[in-house]
């Protein structure tokens, strides 16, 4: 048995924080809001008031939070948890940040004598739940082998792409692509329902055309139904992954590439409108077809 803070308890953090409770270890969580733990605590984890106090005496510390601004406050605030990690120390920075992020973060880190592996996940929350989620990880090869036990709980797939930064890299690629394949069904979608065409008979054919991608798949029928219900990735998420990957084209290639823009632009304005909604309702700003009652 191993000790392992968790910081972050959202949708996708809370499963993987069990995830480490059903391993057998000693589970110490933070979160902005205690109520996201509670159910965790009844299971054994042990509350910490702070990102400092999970961290205290921890082999490893594993973070899912939001963005940037959020992991380098949970790492290297007043109250991060880098103030109190031991030298040895394995750090698992599961968020999806910039690539910029995660490289000054390895160095801050590293020269703590703390290990650190970028390691952004995919994989809806019932992935996160049952331990099932692809890793794309970012390491030295001797750090991912030592870190591997607290791998395997959360995560099905390792894929290891390289040392530190790559695997945020191909997190960015990922979720660009998604932005991108999602805003152009919603505009696809809408323009079908504009036409009057038979919108059971658009999911058929594209659900069995060479479009259908798995986020295609996931969200045609959601979209055409107007069901949201399962909401799991909102519109400001997207839009930040989207954002960061934009940048970093930006600097790979030298110029703002096209797809990446639009993608930026379709998001933000779904992140206007709908922030904390699921990121298919996209559909609604583009659409005048009024949802089923």
């Amino acid at each position: 048995m191993a000790r392992v803070a968790f910081i972050g308890l959202g949708r996708m953090g809370h499963g993987m924080a069990a995830r480490y409770l059903d391993a057998g270890h000693a589970v110490a969580v933070w979160n902005r809001s205690k109520a996201k733990a509670e159910d965790l605590i009844v299971r054994g984890a042990r509350w910490s008031t702070s990102p400092a106090d999970a961290a205290i005496d921890a082999d490893a510390v594993v973070t899912m939070v939001a963005d940037d601004d959020a992991s380098r406050a949970v790492w290297l605030g007043p109250d991060g948890a880098a103030a109190t990690m031991r030298v040895g120390t394995i750090a698992i920075e599961c968020s999806t940040v910039s690539r910029d992020h995660a490289l000054r973060l390895s160095r801050e880190l590293n020269a703590r004598g703390v290990i650190y592996l970028d390691c952004p996940v995919t994989g809806l929350p019932e992935a996160a739940a049952s331990g099932k989620l692809t890793l794309l990880v970012g390491a030295d090869a001797a750090d991912l082998e030592r870190a591997r036990p607290f791998l395997t709980p959360i995560g099905s797939t390792i894929r290891h792409f390289g040392p530190v930064g790559v695997g945020t890299v191909y997190k960015l690629i990922n979720n660009l692509l998604g932005a991108i394949q999602i805003a152009g069904l919603a505009e696809g979608l809408a323009i079908a329902e504009q036409a009057g065409l038979d919108m059971s008979l658009v999911l058929e054919a594209i659900q069995g055309g060479v479009a259908a991608s798995p986020q295609v798949l996931r969200h045609a029928p959601r979209m055409i139904a107007r069901n949201f219900a399962d909401a799991s990735f909102t519109a400001a998420l997207r839009h930040k992954d989207a954002a960061y990957a934009l940048q970093l084209a930006e600097q790979l290639l030298g110029e703002r590439p096209v797809m990446a823009q639009a993608a930026v632009d379709a998001y933000a304005r779904a992140k206007a409108a709908l922030p904390d909604e699921d990121e298919g309702r996209m559909i609604e700003l583009i659409s005048r077809r009024k949802p089923p009652a």
